[in-house]
């Protein structure tokens, strides 16, 4: 990971355009390629970003100054340095990801076993699937072929909907399991997560625990 705090301005031309004007900012360059612009509040939030696949070219010459990022649409976000604070770059290495506690970890195991409950003809690939950055919980597919991403949680917040979209963008890369589509199952969904998940696609599933260990009724609910 590359960290670069700099005064700067950032332009976003694309489906879009926005602008940043000049500031303090803190520019993290990841391992994936992505790219993203952070102030010193919002949080996790970013500014700007290019999420990966995408491409980063440093200026040279008279243009050193302006760093510009491509993704695979033709978008751009274009850095224009002003000046250059901190520079430094970290290895971190593979991610072990979240450590499951036990209900997650059982939860897992039950929908593993009982992968149809997610819908008729699914047939499971593999638990712990592993990623670059990580594992994905549950590796499955569906009734009509199609790949299945599902990633487990006690309680369902906007963190667990980020990690699921990272694992969508690696394994949408691999020709032999692309298209990948996400479900994000959890025993409860936050409303801000539900509404974020179905924007990126995802189907939200409750799961009702004592139900998958047949204690009460046998049932899903898929939103």
């Amino acid at each position: 990971m590359r960290l670069v705090i700099a005064r700067c301005s950032v332009d976003y031309a694309g489906r879009l355009t926005a602008h940043l004007p000049s500031a303090p900012r803190l520019i993290l360059v990841k391992a994936d390629g992505s790219v993203s612009i952070h102030a010193d509040d919002r949080a996790y939030k970013p500014l700007n970003w290019m999420s990966p696949p995408c491409t980063l070219k440093e200026g040279s010459g008279d243009e050193a100054a302006v760093w510009t990022v491509v993704n695979k649409a033709g978008e751009k976000l274009i850095i224009t340095m002003e000046e250059v604070l901190h520079d430094s770059s970290h290895e971190l290495g593979i991610d072990p990801g979240l450590i499951k506690d036990g209900v997650e970890a059982h939860l897992q195991e039950l929908l593993a076993d009982r992968i149809e409950t997610l819908g008729e003809g699914y047939t499971l690939i593999r638990r712990e699937y592993m990623t670059a950055i990580g594992p994905v919980d549950i590796l499955c597919r569906d009734a009509s072929g199609g790949t299945v991403a599902v990633e487990i949680k006690r309680r369902g917040e906007i963190d667990g909907v980020e990690q699921l979209t990272r694992y969508l963008e690696l394994l949408n890369r691999d020709p032999h399991l692309a298209p990948v589509r996400g479900v994000f199952a959890a025993q409860e969904i936050k409303p801000q997560a539900k509404v974020l998940a179905t924007d990126r696609g995802m189907d939200c599933v409750v799961l009702d625990y004592n139900a998958m260990r047949g204690i009460e009724d046998d049932k899903l609910r898929l939103f």
